[in-house]
């Protein structure tokens, strides 16, 4: 049987192999494979196929409302009336809200992954016998395991 747990970085994860030894699982038995960081830097637009939740509209729709608004009330004493500054205005707005959020995503939010220090997860396999599974499955939630699985290998 194996048995397959992730783990953030961290010292849990020696703890969790050291008593896995102690309780009579051999080294050789034990894998620990950390998983590569990403390199590339995150795409900043979503595309047809790939979207994380992030909506650039929110905050330009808002502005947008208000500074048509705003503008087709000062369009009244304008000379080009309240239906052309209110049009104006609202795309003033958007592309106002659209700078601010683009603004959040590309600089601030960078600063702030850069400054949290992303590490990735660390994958521990474990090769035992189907009596020992529980007793591991124990140790690995007990040493701070993000989640644990069981497969059973055909021999």
């Amino acid at each position: 049987m194996q048995i397959f747990s992730t783990f953030e970085h961290s010292v849990f994860i020696e703890m969790a192999i050291s008593t896995l030894e102690k309780k009579g699982v051999k080294r050789e038995n034990i894998f620990v494979i950390p998983l590569d960081n990403q390199t590339e830097e995150r795409k900043v637009f979503d595309n047809l196929h790939r979207s994380d939740g992030t909506s650039f509209v929110d905050i330009g729709v808002a502005l947008a409302t208000a500074f048509s608004v705003i503008g087709a009330s000062i369009g009244f004493e304008l000379a080009w009336g309240p239906i052309y500054w209110g049009l104006i205005g609202a795309a003033i707005g958007f592309l106002i809200g659209f700078g601010i959020r683009l603004f959040t995503e590309i600089i601030l939010k960078k600063r702030r992954r850069l400054l949290k220090g992303f590490h990735s997860e660390i994958i521990v396999i474990v090769n035992c016998e189907e009596s020992e599974a529980e007793m591991i499955e124990n140790i690995l939630f007990s040493h701070y395991a993000l989640g644990v699985a069981k497969v059973k290998v055909q021999k």
